[in-house]
């Protein structure tokens, strides 16, 4: 049930760089206005809202920000253009796959800075569906501090994951939970009553297969477009479907 994730700790490194980008703080309202407009304004009754609201508190946003940000999403403030989820589909070089999602208030513009993106990247922005069938939307609870293996299997199992992960990163150890999209709120609270500090719940699109990519050029190209994609303001999320050769883990 358990394994390594070298793609997890990529991110979690490259997450420490973004935490302290004030695009954090609008993609998170962005995710709070989304949530509360997919459900309730009360995050006891409302999970994506109270997980919202729970990441945004540790990045440290506001409280009236974030209660400004329910206010919107609840129509009782005035947030101008509505919000969409719209998820874009492409490939990098070398034909790796990447799915982006994005919350944004003009379409046009989004998919216009996308292709800009792809295209000088070494990659294509394609249709809906050119890649997504290569990937299983995933439940995944993420776990901070020094893991042990046989409570978190107590755990995971007493909360319907399909597995977990321990993650490479010595500097910050943990691991991720995966399961069923509808089972992700029964997981975390599993979790955290057996004692885990449940850091993130979340979907996440997960590759069936990863391409290993030990050329250090396309290596370059990849992770610069995945930068790229990520710096964009409507951007929520890239996932992609690669996996980088030990030797260029640390260049």
């Amino acid at each position: 049930m358990s394994g390594h994730s070298k793609w997890a700790t990529i991110k979690r490194q490259k997450a420490r760089v973004d935490a302290v980008r004030g695009k954090t703080f609008t993609q998170l309202s962005r995710a709070i206005i989304v949530a509360t407009r997919n459900g309730i304004p009360d995050p006891n009754g409302n999970f994506q809202l109270r997980t919202a609201i729970d990441k945004a508190k540790a990045a440290g946003i506001p409280n009236d920000n974030i209660d400004r940000a329910i206010a919107k999403g609840a129509g009782t403030l005035d947030s101008g253009n509505q919000l969409e989820e719209i998820r874009y589909e492409g490939y990098g070089a070398g034909g790796v796959a990447i799915i982006v999602e994005a919350l944004t208030d003009n379409r046009n513009r989004t998919a216009a800075e996308l292709r800009f993106a792809f295209t000088k990247r070494g990659g294509n922005l394609g249709e809906i569906g050119c890649v997504s069938w290569m990937f299983d939307l995933k439940g995944v609870c993420s776990i901070g501090g020094s893991i042990e293996e046989d409570p978190l299997l107590e755990a995971a199992l007493a909360g319907g994951a399909d597995i977990y992960e321990l993650l490479d990163d010595q500097e910050q150890p943990g691991a991720e939970v995966f399961t069923t999209v509808a089972n992700l709120e029964h997981l975390s609270d599993t979790l955290r009553a057996h004692g885990f500090s449940v850091s993130d719940a979340q979907l996440r699109w997960i590759p069936q297969n990863t391409v290993l990519v030990d050329d250090p050029g396309q290596s370059k190209q990849l992770l610069k477009l995945i930068e790229v994609l990520e710096a964009l303001d409507d951007v929520q999320t890239v996932t992609a479907n690669f996996d980088l050769a030990d030797e260029l883990l640390d260049t």
